[in-house]
């Protein structure tokens, strides 16, 4: 009637963790297996957590010395104060190339009205009416 499918639900979670490390291996099986011993034996070990808490430790002292290299780079080339100098800087330099471009806008602009108005009164000539 029904079978049991306990062998099934089994082998799948194997293949299922075997696919998991096969895949952050990389498609590498010996690194795989690598890391389902190392798994393996982190959780075996009863020195396991302690790592874990060190390695945790470790992290937030190398994250604190990188803030402190940042804060002392900020205060030695004084970045912070000098920022709203450098956009100024940029933001009149971007003004700048906004006139030029606007007043050759305005160039062609007028270059073309000038021609058209030329054009206009070239094909009213040939049907008769003013210039």
């Amino acid at each position: 009637m029904s079978k049991n499918r306990t062998g099934l639900y089994l082998g799948l979670a194997a293949a299922g963790a075997g696919g998991y490390y096969l895949y952050r291996a990389g498609g590498d099986v010996q690194g795989a297996k690598k890391e389902m011993k190392c798994a393996k034996r982190a959780k075996s070990s009863p020195h396991g957590d302690d790592a874990q808490k060190k390695g945790a430790e470790i992290g937030k002292e190398a994250g604190y010395q990188v803030d402190e290299a940042i804060n002392n780079a900020r205060s030695k080339f004084k970045l912070d104060e000098r920022i709203p100098e450098i956009a100024q800087d940029g933001k009149d330099k971007f003004d700048g190339i906004r006139q030029d471009a606007r007043d050759k806008i305005d160039q062609v602009d007028r270059t073309v009205e000038q021609k058209a108005a030329e054009a206009k009164g070239n094909v009213s000539g040939w049907f008769g009416g003013k210039k």
